[in-house]
């Protein structure tokens, strides 16, 4: 009897807290906030005041069409609705952080390099046709400096920049108070500056020596056994890589590069402060270009690896910057970053900047 007690509680809380998220929203009006990652797919409710009464989460996964990745979209937003019995006339609006390149004047996504193979995206015109609100689109960095700005460590800063480094490399910025755009919402792909004029690696977008090619999650293994090349194959066969991939260096991953760095493994910890002065090279890039006085650092290999990701950054900071450092953090809003802006673009809170 104890035991079928302990099963059912749970259970009866869930119930509890979701149906009272679900009167909160009926009587405040409620926001869809999307967050369509290169790796995951996310979509929230919330409120207003920034409040995120439920959300959920899955791979975003290679779907046939580019009408399909939409479509998937529609189909979760309806099954979430659905699920918490919302009404639709209590929806204020959409929106939505995406991966880019963008084109906000057709409301979409362009030959982005995490969604190879697709032209074109459609993203604003299909969410408008099925919901009939206003939905706003960003990409996936801006959406999340503006959650730092409204929600997190930047509510008092007028000069912030939020910097992704996740399976590619995004950021965001404000300047003197501005969310900065650009005339299709990309004015901060800073994951391809160029931090490699022999360009050695080639981007996921085609090009080479781009910052995105050397350490964001997909391609740090690739800059990896650049190193192993350039100092010979020995240090990699008596490494942890070695035994963590049977051998093989194509194995190599991300994960286990760092996951040796935490065991305080040589090689590994060689490898992760090589990829944070580069790391280092891009962020003084943005601090010479927009001068923020405060940056917070987001994507799972930065919240997944705190230290080992900062602290190579600041200790090569002062090398490379001619503007004084900012302060550097790791968000505080974690992996829900771009759900917080997405939430503010649902409820048309940055209108005045975009």
């Amino acid at each position: 009897m104890g035991i079928k007690q302990h099963q059912k509680t749970p259970s009866k809380i869930m119930i509890k807290t979701k149906e009272k998220s679900r009167i909160l929203a009926v009587k405040e009006g409620y926001g869809v906030a999307v967050d369509l990652g290169a790796t995951n797919l996310k979509v929230a409710i919330g409120l207003r005041n920034g409040k995120i009464l439920a959300k959920k989460s899955e791979p975003t996964a290679a779907v046939s069409g580019s009408k399909a990745l939409t479509r998937k979209i529609i189909d979760r937003i309806n099954g979430f609705l659905i699920e918490l019995n919302l009404p639709y006339e209590r929806l204020m609006g959409i929106g939505v952080g995406a991966i880019g390149p963008l084109d906000r004047k057709k409301g979409g996504i362009v030959k982005s390099p995490n969604i190879p193979h697709y032209n074109f995206i459609s993203i604003v015109q299909p969410l408008t046709n099925e919901f009939n609100v206003s939905v706003h689109l960003l990409n996936d960095c801006v959406a999340g400096v503006v959650g730092e700005k409204l929600f997190g460590l930047g509510a008092s800063e007028e000069n912030l920049a939020y910097i992704t480094i996740s399976t590619g490399i995004g950021g965001g910025v404000f300047v003197d108070g501005h969310l900065l755009l650009g005339k299709d919402g990309n004015a901060h792909e800073i994951g391809h500056m160029v931090i490699d004029y022999q360009g050695r690696l080639l981007c996921g977008c085609g090009k080479r020596g781009h910052w995105e090619a050397y350490c964001s999650g997909r391609n740090v293994p690739n800059y990896t056994r650049i190193i192993f090349e350039d100092e010979g194959w020995k240090s990699f066969s008596k490494s942890l890589l070695n035994s963590y991939t049977e051998g093989d260096p194509n194995k190599i991953t991300t994960k286990d590069i760092y996951y040796g760095a935490q065991q305080n493994e040589k090689t590994c910890l060689k490898i992760v402060e090589e990829v944070g002065r580069l790391n280092a090279i891009g962020f003084a890039n943005v601090v010479n270009v927009y001068d923020p006085s405060l940056i917070t650092v987001g994507g799972a290999v930065a919240l997944n690896n705190r230290n080992l990701v900062i602290t190579p950054i600041n200790k090569y900071l002062n090398r490379y910057i001619i503007n004084n450092p900012p302060i550097i953090k790791i968000t505080p809003l974690d992996e829900n970053i771009v759900l917080y802006g997405a939430l503010a673009a649902a409820f048309n809170l940055v209108n005045s900047q975009t």
